[in-house]
């Protein structure tokens, strides 16, 4: 979902939809009745709904129907690591607008995920339903039911800005996460919800970067095998209610009218599912993704393509609502189209409870919940099994004695991000530190002040609220100071030291103007961001970087100037008409930091991220590396105390090469809310044994990724699965201050596998038992490791326990192209047992029954999309309606195919072109050649034929495409 702050409302919903309902006629109902069956609720409910009521509930908003009872329901309240935040109708001058709970705030997504524990997780999950449930006992019209939560896209790349809100990259543990915390929000009662999670962003969604006109290339064994199998567990198992389509294309098509939500998603539960598009998303197939000429075609197609909800114009229905009355009223939607639809709705609003007699079985939680003594001990608890030891050469843990040196730019804030709700409350790393030992500190960023050439200072003002920033006086007094905090490329924000708020630009439109008055840096566009460019003269001109993209209403100035009336404004496009200043630096960071570090007995030095500024929506990163403000910062505290730990506060992957070379101790955490500072500490000093893991592999640089773009894991070796380099952390890795042995491995047939863990040290601590396999022998590539299971197994000192894991055989299956199913195939697996994905401590094998892939048969029709391997080619669109080809120019292959004395090629194809048959290469021998002069477009389909010679036996077969042309499916016979 897309959330922001300034809002374009073409038309509000008036007052009498939002006005409290009584139910009293309508209360006889069967509907209203618990005791009648589910579907006979719904069904009645919806016999007595008129065409224009049941048009009414397909939008985001659905208006109240007094007649019935019934009251507005609204879809969507994001709670991905607690409630967060949701939309006010009621709000005035304009409906729409943003408001943010204040609530308890559990760790990031992907720190969620680091605890490997599903059972706290489930945990954590109901107590975000409880106070969701609280929230809107207090005001149901901003707090809805329906949770939008959680996120499964699997973080294939480290450099995707929203890999805060994903589990990981492997789909199994993504799956069993998922439906952990999906099934808290949803609660255990069988017949009624909690509340109603939604699985986002169905599908492929891992680039923000024109994320609605990029096409995720998705060839059926990555569809199958990596992003449907992070969905499949939370729906399959009933925890989750429904999926959100996401903003990007797949295979050429956008998923708003991707036919998977019928044909895919709805076939693994029986439970009646309400799908939702993302925010704006319906508009956007006749604008930026042109797919349709008219919304009437695009509404329509939306909701043939199975998603209920539309999530587009804000609070205002009327788009919608016009739009799928005129496609009724041309043919485009019948009437049971809108009837499926909204059973589907009221199907989940039925599970909630709404109908029922006081509001079903969780009507009773209120307000009272939020933020509970209860809550506050399972957010510590949840932050503190979350941290990831990476790396410790026995600095840790600490000793509560003497005194640490506590310095970095993150040791005195805690930073929320886009999906957050507020902190009731914060103890930072510092503060937490200090509870614990005497502390001594610094933020270690630069204090600075800037000076025009002619001697004036910019000058902030010293109230709350800040004032326009001014050129004035002659001395670098307070209110001519400002923190500088290196954000990494060159980024910096800018603190007043006068007020303790951030620079930010004075407003979205034309003015030019700077004020002091952020709290943060936040918002969805950060307009608190600027960098500082060496003149070479010594001075510097200031660059304004408050917008990652171009806006129409940005003007063309980017670099500040000064105004006659000494006003500090943008007011030139480039350096060359800047303002030229002196930065004069008051005190040095590092300097500061450095200082305290030498006398103390420890350094913790506090390094990561600013979650609005670090890549987030909307905002991938170039580089996983840490700022070079906060890494020159690190190598300057080592070296003035050896007894250096490093914490990285961040939500990915980084690239911590010279820290893990150099540095004694380093932890990992993400942004872990209201207990963050608790939760390090708690790991610091050993009141926790640490034992997170990681979700995703850290790289040792950059240059082991490939384009983010680039979504075939198989071709291009990526994660875990795949990757053939040395990773800087393995998936799966975390250290304890305990250690463990494994003892022989056991494995029975089918899967069942048992291995002894011993903990063989003086300290009670958790160890991560993790299960792999490998399949030795296959006619397709396969991973050289894959998660099968895992357990985290608490063990006092000393203590024995044996891990038990079974493996469905059904789990070793992949996707077979050649017959388009699952395939189990028979032969040997490795078995593989240890701590992390490298760190494997027992290995065994198993023979597995099963069967040979046989040769192709091409003969038969074969997809172009089932191809063995692939070079320069896309993946399109086959009709607007269903199907995925081949577009040109650039070569597929058909590996081991039977051609029996093959006399001819034909294929189905559209546009302009020709395909080569190739054998045994991309330059092989050539066996036909078949040509189409043209279709009348991209989806007018034509037969093509060529006469082939010396087909026979076995071969690998290619076909090269040129042109601009589209391969649906071909036979050679």
């Amino acid at each position: 979902m897309r959330r922001r702050t300034f809002l374009a409302v073409a038309g509000a919903v008036t007052a009498a939809v939002v006005a409290p309902v009584q139910a009293t006629a309508s209360t006889g109902y069967p509907f209203r009745n618990p005791r009648v069956p589910l579907r006979s609720r719904v069904d009645d409910l919806l016999a007595r709904l008129t065409l224009p009521e049941k048009v009414s509930l397909l939008h985001q908003y659905q208006p109240a129907i007094p007649r019935l009872g019934l009251a507005m329901f609204k879809t969507g309240t994001e709670a991905l690591h607690g409630i967060a935040w949701s939309t006010d109708i009621t709000s005035t001058p304009e409906p729409g607008a943003v408001r943010t709970a204040v609530a308890t705030v559990f760790p990031q997504a992907v720190g969620l995920a680091s605890t490997w524990d599903p059972a706290l997780i489930k945990r954590v999950g109901s107590v975000v339903g409880d106070e969701i449930r609280g929230y809107h006992s207090d005001n149901p019209v901003v707090w809805g039911l329906n949770a939008w939560a959680p996120v499964v896209n699997l973080l294939r790349d480290p450099r995707w800005g929203r890999n805060e809100e994903g589990y990981s990259e492997d789909p199994y543990l993504t799956g069993v996460i998922s439906t952990a915390y999906a099934g808290g929000l949803a609660g255990d009662d069988p017949r009624h919800l909690k509340t109603a999670p939604t699985l986002k962003h169905y599908l492929a969604n891992n680039n923000e970067i024109r994320r609605d006109r990029t096409s995720s290339n998705l060839r059926p064994r990555v569809k199958h095998e990596y992003d449907e199998a992070a969905f499949k567990p939370a729906i399959a198992a009933d925890a989750a209610t429904g999926v959100m389509a996401a903003y990007n294309l797949a295979n050429g098509r956008p998923m708003t009218v991707s036919p998977d939500f019928d044909d895919v998603v709805r076939t693994w539960t029986d439970q009646v599912l309400m799908n939702v598009t993302d925010a704006g998303n319906p508009n956007n197939l006749i604008g930026s993704q042109a797919y349709f000429a008219t919304l009437a075609e695009a509404d329509a197609a939306t909701l043939k393509a199975g998603l209920d909800s539309f999530t587009v114009d804000n609070t205002n229905a009327k788009p919608t609502v016009d739009a799928i009355n005129a496609a009724l009223a041309h043919g485009l939607l019948a009437e049971s189209d809108v009837d499926t639809a909204v059973r589907h709705i009221l199907t989940v609003r039925c599970r909630l409870g709404e109908f029922d007699p006081g509001g079903g079985p969780h009507a009773g939680i209120t307000m009272d919940v939020v933020d509970s003594p209860a809550h506050r001990r399972l957010a510590r608890e949840t932050a503190g099994k979350a941290v990831v030891l990476l790396k410790n050469d026995g600095a840790l843990p600490l000793r509560a004695t003497g005194t640490v040196a506590v310095v970095g730019p993150l040791m005195d804030t805690l930073y929320t991000d886009w999906y957050s709700g507020k902190l009731p409350y914060e103890v930072t790393p510092r503060a937490g530190i200090a509870e614990r030992v005497g502390v001594t500190g610094s933020e270690a960023v630069d204090r600075i002040a800037l000076r025009t050439t002619d001697g004036r200072y910019v000058t902030a003002g010293a109230g709350a609220d800040g004032a326009e920033l001014v050129t004035s006086g002659i001395a670098a007094g307070t209110e001519r100071q400002f923190d500088a905090f290196d954000w990494g490329q060159g980024v910096l924000t800018l603190r007043s030291v006068a007020n303790g708020k951030y620079v930010e630009r004075a407003d979205f439109g034309q003015t030019s103007a700077f004020v002091n008055r952020a709290p943060q840096p936040r918002d969805w566009f950060v307009h608190q961001q600027f960098t500082f460019e060496d003149t070479g003269e010594g001075t510097i001109v200031v660059r304004y970087v408050g917008f990652e993209t171009v806006n129409d209403w940005e003007g063309p100035n980017n670099y500040l100037t000064i105004a006659e009336d000494g006003r500090v404004v943008l007011g030139s496009p480039d350096a060359a008409g800047a303002t030229q200043f002196i930065k004069e630096t008051v005190h040095s960071g590092i300097d500061d930091a450095v200082a305290a570090a030498r006398g103390a007995d420890a350094a913790v030095v506090v390094v990561g991220s600013m979650p609005f500024i670090n890549g987030r929506e909307d905002h991938d990163r170039t580089t996983t590396a840490l700022a070079e403000g906060q890494s020159a910062l690190i190598r300057a505290v080592h070296a003035a105390n050896p007894n250096t730990v490093v914490v990285v506060e961040n939500s990915y992957p980084t690239t911590l090469t010279w820290e893990q070379a150099n540095v004694p101790a380093i932890l990992w955490t993400t942004h872990a809310g209201q207990e963050t500072g608790h939760a390090i500490a708690d790991v610091l000093f050993g009141d926790v044994n640490p034992a997170g893991r990681l979700t995703q592999t850290w790289y040792a640089s950059d240059a082991d990724l490939p384009d983010i773009l680039e979504y075939d894991i198989i071709k291009a070796r990526r994660t875990y699965q795949y990757f053939d380099g040395t990773p800087l952390y393995p998936f799966g890795h975390g250290l304890s201050y305990s250690t463990f042995r494994y003892g022989r491995l056991a494995i029975e047939s089918p899967l069942k596998v048992s291995v002894p863990v011993t903990n063989t040290s003086d300290r009670a601590g958790d160890e991560v038992v993790q299960l792999y396999t490998h399949q030795r022998e296959s006619r397709d590539p396969q991973p050289t490791l894959t998660l099968r299971a895992f357990q985290r197994v608490r063990l006092n000192p000393g203590q024995t326990k044996t891990v038990r894991f079974s493996v469905p055989v059904n789990d070793l299956a992949h996707w077979d192209v050649t017959r388009g199913r699952w395939v189990v195939e028979g032969g040997t697996y490795d078995v593989l047992v240890g701590a992390s994905s490298t760190d494997i401590r027992q290995r065994g094998s198993v023979r597995v029954k099963g069967e040979a892939i046989p040769p192709r048969d091409l003969s038969r029709t074969t997809r172009a999309v089932d191809f063995d391997d692939y070079t320069g080619v896309s993946l399109v669109d086959t009709s607007k309606e269903r199907g995925d080809s081949v577009g040109g120019p650039g070569w597929i292959s058909f590996h081991d195919s039977e051609l029996r004395r093959a006399r001819t090629f034909a294929a189905r194809v559209a546009g302009a072109g020709a395909i080569e048959v190739r054998l045994d290469g991309p330059t092989g021998r050539v066996a036909g050649k078949a040509t189409s002069p043209g279709t009348a477009d991209r989806y007018t389909y034509t037969s093509i034929t060529a006469a082939l010679s010396g087909a026979d036996g076995r071969h690998d077969v290619y076909l090269v495409v040129t042109g601009e042309l589209r391969v649906d499916t071909f036979t050679i016979s």
